[in-house]
Order: structure tokens, then sequence, then C-alpha cells
């Protein structure tokens, strides 16, 4: 059978790590399941069904517009946009009850004005910028600003105030540098109104720094299986990605593969050719270390990565024909390969490897 390149992702396994996750929270502390992104690649409609069976109070996302998508199919949870509301986007926001993002009085102005003209409450969250340098208010003048504003807009509700850490999967002067942002946190939020929801754990801060909880926290990448620091917690990668065999074929010594004359076999040789490239989303530098799992075992890559297919060395695995499946991440077998060891190949993080799969990848779904 021709298996197709496509990502298959376990929906069990995500509910499954929301419950570890649910497990390890104080009970006082909500959970916010991070599904920005399309849900890091593993679908955000689809995440958001399983998170919320696994336990997760809310839901964040980038954008308005990724709000939308998600009330348009039927979620009804409480949404938070992470990103600073925006003249083009707020409206959006507003009309999906979106809890927007604000960091300065002028935010709130807008908030105010396009809730007003809507005839509607717009709910908002303040981000504190404690180190990370992104979005927030840095000082308590700001923070105040801010909070007069809020006091003379009747249409907008302050519902929480939040931070991220920008090092908390760090070493001892991350550790040392996260602590410090929390302790900023604590400071500018002592005398903020009853009720408002404070949360600033990320992932890395969930498993490492259980002290930092809360009144909720924020999980992203441990959600999908790759937490960034260790944990005892079972977390269950949540996607794998398969491509085929296409074309098996033996090559002399002396034989140049691919594009760039970059390889050249150094023995008689079986080559096989898989159909997935860089077109697909998988990372072109992956060639240099990377290897695919067929039957079970190790292929390595060989030559560069061309668009639509690469080439693999098949002389360890003769069993291996046209029409088999490839595993270009996840298990087969014994062996297994992960987002982080992909990423190890092409010097960067396993969430990009995890959003890296393009539109021709088809996504298919189990809860099995």
């Amino acid at each position: 059978m021709i298996h197709r390149n496509q990502r298959m992702i376990d929906l069990a396994a995500i509910e499954h790590n929301m419950k570890q996750i649910r497990s390890a929270v104080s009970k006082t502390a909500m959970i916010m399941a991070v599904v920005k992104a399309d849900g890091y690649g593993h679908g955000s409609f689809e995440t958001a069904q399983a998170a919320l069976r696994g336990g997760a109070d809310m839901l964040a996302v980038a954008s308005s517009e990724e709000g939308e998508y998600l009330r348009r199919k039927c979620i009804n949870a409480p949404i938070l946009v992470l990103g600073a509301v925006t003249e083009s986007d707020v409206y959006t926001g507003v009309k999906n009850d979106l809890i927007q993002t604000v960091c300065s009085p002028e935010m709130v102005n807008l908030c105010e004005k396009t809730a007003d003209e809507m005839k509607k409450q717009a709910e908002v969250h303040l981000k504190i910028d404690t180190g990370m340098g992104r979005i927030g208010i840095r000082t308590e003048t700001e923070r105040n600003a801010v909070l007069t504003a809020l006091s003379v807009s009747p249409h907008v509700k302050l519902s929480g105030v939040f931070t991220h850490f920008s090092d908390a999967d760090g070493n001892a002067d991350g550790e040392k540098y996260t602590r410090y942002q929390y302790k900023r946190f604590l400071d500018l939020t002592q005398d903020l109104p009853v009720g408002v929801i404070r949360h600033c754990s990320n992932s890395a801060a969930i498993h490492r720094f259980p002290d930092m909880a809360l009144d909720m926290v924020r999980v992203g990448i441990s959600l999908y299986g790759y937490p960034p620091v260790p944990t005892d917690l079972s977390l269950l990668p949540c996607m794998k990605w398969t491509a085929s065999l296409s074309f098996v074929k033996s090559v002399p010594l002396g034989t140049f593969i691919s594009y760039g004359r970059t390889y050249c076999s150094s023995e008689t040789i079986r080559i096989g050719t898989v159909t997935c490239g860089y077109g697909d989303g998988f990372h072109r530098a992956a060639g240099r270390n990377g290897y695919v799992l067929i039957r079970g075992k190790k292929a390595k890559i060989i030559g560069r990565i061309c668009m639509d297919q690469m080439l693999v060395d098949l002389t360890d695995i003769q069993e291996a024909l046209p029409g088999d499946e490839v595993v270009l991440l996840g298990r087969s077998g014994c062996e297994s390969i992960s987002a982080e060891d992909i990423a190890s190949w092409c010097d960067t993080i396993s969430y990009e490897i995890l959003l890296s799969a393009g539109n021709r990848v088809e996504r298919v779904y189990s809860s099995i």
C-alpha cells in the first residue's frame, strides 16, 4: 500500500497530556491551553477540543483571527488573544467575545470605543513586561495609567493580568532571572482589583517552578508532548509524519546523488526515493545528519533534500520496497525520531519542527 505524505495527530495523547498536567498543577490554579499557530501544527480546533476534554479551563491564541476561527467552530470556552490589541483586529475580538490583551491607555480606549459602538462588553487582560522585552507595561506609573483608563471605560472589564518568562528553561542564571521576573510581576500586581486572574507560568515554569502557578498556568509545547525541561510527567508526542518510498535502485561506486554533487557513493549502495522534500516543509538542513525510519530501521538521508523528494541509503534495509511507509517523525518498530532529534540536525527548536509541515501534508486525526 502506498502511504501518502501525511501527519497523523493522536488526539487521545493531547487529552492525556492535559490530564497529566492537570494532576501536577495546584488544585487552585486554572489551566490555559495555548493553541496558537494552528495548535503548534496539530490543528487548533481539534487540539482545543482535546485539551478541554482533558481539563483545560481556557484557551489562548495569537490573534483575533485565530480566535474567530475557533468561535466559528463552536468553541465556547474563554479565549485569550496573546498579542496586543490593534485597531485592525479589535472589532473581530469584541464581536467574538475574545479576551483582548492591553498594555497602554490607548488600547483600553480603543476597546471602550469599539465595545460602546457595538453595545457589548469587552474583556481584557493586562500584559506586563517583566523582562521579555516584547509587549507590556514596565513600570508602576504605566500600570496606573492603564488602570485609570479602565476606571473610566464602562464597557471594558479587566479580568486578568499576565507576563511571560523568557528563560524559564535556562540554566542557573535563567532560574535567577525567572525569579526576578516573578518578583517584578508580584510587585506590579499586588494592588489590582479582587478577582483579577494572575498568570505567568509557561510550560517550562509549570514543571520547574510549581510555586509560581498563582491563579492560572499556560501550557504550550508540553501539551504536544515536548516538555522544554525534565519532568516526571508521562507526556506523549502527538504527531507522526510519514511519507513513502516511490523508487528503489542500486548504484555503483562513484555515483553522485542529488543537487550539487555533495554526496558520492564510496561503494555499491541501494538507495530509495522518498516522497517528501522541503516543499512539504521538511527542513532541507536535516539532510546533513538526518535519517528516516523504514521497516523499523534507520535509513540515512544522502545528498541534498529536494523540493519534493529526498534520497536515503537502503543498503542495510534490503527488504525495503516501493510503497513502504517512511517515518519522518514518530515511531517505527523499536526506533523513533522526535521533533527534538530533527531540531538538532537543523540547529533549531522542536517548536519549529512541529510547525514546519506545509499544506501538501495531509493531517489525519485519531483518538485511539
